[in-house]
């Protein structure tokens, strides 16, 4: 054979292994609410491994790649193993995912109809200073204690998101600002009432709560194995019923038809007979019950009592893990999950190998614009347009 005739079919062959590389990724679901996430994940530990050797400037300047290399491979191995190596590393995880999980679910159900809600810390704090208040005036017993705490956190964070349904559906009032007004007001005012006789702890000055009592206290996941470090409780059990209510209400209901319709375009759904500012007003409500039962979920069950913080970023956080789970129930527990798995593992990594734990915001922050950012997908993985064009929107932003 000729070396004209070798190269032809060199040619050929790369030809050919090219042409089944596209249609493989042709045939990719992007829109799918779980490989979607998986790639983002790829293309962030991608990047990731650069960020941690351009970090590492000593081993960089004695031109230490064996080390370097070392460095990174110890990084990526601690992660899962302080997230899944054990019962303590599970147990992180799990409460880590909790409160992610119920507030994704309080962003994630204004985003199927269309609205935006940034409220998810106030609603949170308010939630929270309601379960609090019956996790401390009472003292058992448990059966009817605990439900009463969490129906509370449910029906204040309800009420607290009610308050930017209101303004959006009745006053026009833009909902980005309404929510985070409030976060600031919420924040505010659980401030005040942690310094009141009711809510503040005797003897202490600084803004701290009473102590839940024993029985109002959310039942330990693992309290078989006689372990008091492992802190997972039923707030986590109470995040997948969550999710599972809110599969229902969107597949299963007229209400959640009506959601997903408004979100989809406001102007048809208003034609065919919904009524919108109805649908905007119940959309932050159950959002704010989401975001309730978070708050409670900390309060009663990982933290014992409530400071002006105890929401921390956990509302912001929730941002992207619905937009990262693209507002689905599946897309929005794996979301939930893989952020709370990437926080537990990041302790471990920072101690076992002294890569900060910067690296893990940094990992969440690549996946989360991979996901926002369709036409960067496709430059990376070289999808057709079709499928690269299908990234999350928001219906009715900005109306």
């Amino acid at each position: 054979m000729t070396d004209t005739a070798i190269d032809s079919s060199n040619d050929s062959d790369g030809d050919h292994r090219e042409g089944v590389i596209r249609r493989i990724l042709a045939r990719i679901d992007t829109t799918n609410a779980v490989i979607l996430p998986l790639l983002a994940l790829f293309g962030a530990l991608v990047i990731g491994v650069f960020v941690i050797a351009l970090s590492d400037v000593d081993k960089l300047r004695a031109g230490d790649v064996e080390g370097i290399l070392t460095t990174i491979k110890d990084a990526y191995l601690a992660l899962p193993n302080g997230a899944f190596n054990g019962w303590r590393a599970i147990n992180e995880t799990i409460v880590a995912t909790t409160p992610l999980l119920l507030a994704g679910l309080a962003v994630a159900i204004t985003f199927r109809a269309g609205l935006f809600n940034i409220g998810g810390t106030g609603q949170m704090l308010m939630g929270g200073m309601g379960a609090i208040y019956v996790g401390f005036s009472m003292d058992g017993p448990g059966f009817i204690q605990i439900p009463l705490g969490v129906l509370a956190g449910m029906v204040m964070g309800m009420a607290w998101g009610i308050i930017p349904g209101l303004l959006k559906a009745r006053a026009g009032v833009h909902e980005v600002i309404a929510t985070i007004m409030l976060n600031f007001i919420a924040g505010s005012l659980v401030l005040w009432l942690l310094k009141t006789d009711m809510f503040g702890r005797e003897g202490r000055n600084d803004p701290i709560s009473k102590l839940v009592t024993p029985e109002g206290q959310l039942p330990r996941l693992f309290g078989f194995l006689d372990r008091p470090e492992l802190r997972a409780h039923i707030g986590f059990l109470i995040a997948l019923s969550a999710a599972a209510f809110f599969w229902w209400l969107l597949e299963r209901t007229t209400l959640g038809f009506e959601i997903r319709a408004q979100g989809a375009n406001s102007h048809a759904a208003r034609y065919a007979g919904m009524k919108p500012g109805r649908l905007i007003i119940t959309s932050f409500a159950i959002a704010g019950g989401f975001a309730g039962l978070a708050g409670a979920s900390e309060v009663l069950g990982t933290q014992g009592r409530a400071t002006q913080g105890f929401a921390g970023d956990i509302g912001f956080d929730a941002i992207a893990v619905a937009l990262l789970g693209r507002s689905t129930p599946t897309g929005t527990v794996l979301a939930a999950f893989l952020f709370g798995a990437l926080q537990a593992g990041g302790q471990k990594m920072q101690v076992t190998t002294g890569v900060p734990i910067d690296l893990v915001l940094i990992l969440r922050a690549l996946i989360v614009l991979f996901i926002a950012a369709p036409l960067l997908m496709k430059a990376i993985f070289r999808f057709s347009s079709e499928a690269a064009d299908s990234g999350p929107s928001f219906g009715g932003w900005g109306a």
